[in-house]
């Protein structure tokens, strides 16, 4: 049986930011929504649906709330009929963008080497 390094109570507390972040990312959507708000600035809900292939409007209702209440999210509301709903980055959420690129680069490095991203010149 493989030992528990994490008996040190010194150990575990090291771990709590990262356990923190996983909480607070925990969702299979959460890291696509924050990507594509990232590199398109502004989403509104029925863009997200559409980019989000498979997701359902609960999930996407949820889980914008939860990037909202977290401060990842800033969601501007327009008093317009039909009623406009727009969600940018906060300044926390910027402030994860190069992490947000970090993991797509590891991404196509190690899981997907042979994508072709349509957006950047393969030349």
């Amino acid at each position: 049986m493989a030992e528990n390094k994490f008996r040190d109570k010194n150990l575990m507390a090291q771990c709590v930011p990262m356990s923190t972040l996983q909480s607070v990312l925990n969702g299979k959507w959460k890291i696509l929504i924050l990507w594509y708000i990232a590199f398109y600035k502004v989403q509104r809900f029925g863009e997200l649906i559409r980019r989000l292939n498979g997701i359902t409007q609960s999930t996407l209702t949820k889980q914008l709330r939860e990037l909202e209440e977290d401060g990842f999210l800033h969601r501007e509301i327009y008093k317009e009929i039909p009623p406009k709903v727009e969600y940018t980055l906060s300044e926390l959420g910027e402030s994860f963008i190069p992490i947000l690129n970090a993991m797509m680069d590891w991404s196509q490095t190690h899981l997907c080497p042979d994508y072709k991203n349509p957006y950047i010149s393969q030349e």
